[in-house]
Parts: C-alpha cells; structure tokens; sequence
C-alpha cells in the first residue's frame, strides 16, 4: 500500500511559470485602436488644401480684376493725352488765325501802297518784315487773275461776261485771299467773267475737221447741184 505525500496534489505537479510570460492558454491581444484625434488627421489636412485653394482662386480672380482695371485706366490716360495734345493744337491754331485775322487790313495797305510805289525807303523794311513774320507763322496768300473761279475759296463781288472765256475765270482780284494750311480765314474778294450766253465754243479737233472738209470741197468743185 502505497503512502500518500500530504499535501501533494496535481496542481504541485505543474512547473512554475513566471508570473510575466504568457501563458499558452491566453488569447491574443486586439491591437491598438486609434484616438480620434489621430483619425480625424487626414480628414483635417484635406479640408485645410481644399481652403488655400479656394483662397488662391480668389487671388488669382483678384489679381485678373485689377490688372484688367489697370489696363483700362492706362488707355483712357492715353486717350486723356492725346485729347489733350490735339486741344492745345486747336486752340494754338485758333490763336494764330484770329491774330493773323487782325492783321491782314494791314497788308492790305501794304498792298496798295505797293502798287502805287509807295514802299519805299525804311517802310519797304518795315513792310518785308511783317510779311516774312507772317509768313513763318503759316499765312498763305492765294488767288490769281486767270485761274478758274472756286466758290469755297473766291467771293465774288463783280460778274460781267466775256468772249474769250469758256469757264467761269477770274479776271480780276480786288483782295487777295489768306490760308493757314488747309484752313481759309479769309476768301479772295474776286471779279469774275463768264462765257457769253449762247456762244458756241469749237474745240480744235472740230475745227481741224471743218477746215479739211472745206479743203475738199473747193477741190471737186463743191457740192453738186441737184
């Protein structure tokens, strides 16, 4: 008969295992789940990128609208410019016009006195002077016996009719005329003569024709007679 130990059982008949080491029978640890701090990172980082693009859109929108004003404002400046340039010319132009205006009664008595051999001695100077003065200025003399009567630059203060005249000429100029450049500021003062009424004017190659038809005709003893 076999002696019992006391207090032997079967839990003395299993080896120590350190009160640190896993066990066999143990389940496994589930791993770790994460914060929501740390799950709600990417959704963060999406939302910030979609906001600094927006703010860029908004940037580049901006910056489209005031270059676009800016462009507008450099043309209307140079718009302003030019208006301006072509004002200063005008009234410049102006100026000029009305004080050569002024002055032409004066060369009118210089023009008299030049045909009655007046402008002698130092009026001559004088009167070269102011005419060269003026002239440097832009005034223009125009209108000359001969040439055909224009009504945009000649006034006509006599009319009489002529023979030797196929068009409305010019005959004789009471007041000359003066321009500056294109622009007349006052029209020659002129006599005019026209064609006489009903007089036929023959042109040369018509003349030529009749003459050698008369030739002809006194060579075969004209025209016979019916």
């Amino acid at each position: 008969m076999t002696e019992e130990t006391p207090g032997f059982d079967e839990q003395s008949q299993q080896p120590d295992v350190p009160s640190g080491a896993p066990s066999d029978d143990a389940e496994p640890k589930a791993a770790p789940t994460p914060s929501a701090e740390e799950a709600a990172a990417p959704a963060g980082d999406t939302d910030q990128t979609a906001a600094l693009t927006a703010q860029l859109d908004q940037v580049r929108t901006a910056l489209g609208e005031r270059t676009a004003d800016l462009q507008r404002l450099q043309a209307e400046y140079q718009n302003y410019r030019r208006r301006v340039e072509r004002d200063r010319i005008a009234v410049k132009e102006v100026a000029v016009a009305n004080l050569l205006t002024e002055l032409l009664p004066v060369l009118d008595d210089i023009g008299r006195a030049r045909e009655h051999g007046e402008v002698v001695g130092g009026f001559k100077s004088v009167a070269e002077s102011l005419e060269s003065t003026l002239a440097k200025m832009g005034l223009q003399q125009f209108g000359k016996e001969g040439e055909p009567f224009d009504p945009t630059i000649h006034e006509a203060l006599m009319h009489s009719y002529a023979p030797d005249v196929t068009e409305t000429t010019c005959v004789a100029i009471l007041q000359p005329g003066y321009r500056i450049g294109e622009r007349t500021i006052r029209p020659a003062r002129v006599a005019v003569a026209e064609p006489q009424p009903g007089a036929q004017t023959v042109k040369p190659a018509e003349e030529g024709t009749e003459a050698a038809d008369t030739a002809e005709n006194k060579e075969s003893g004209g025209p016979e007679e019916g």
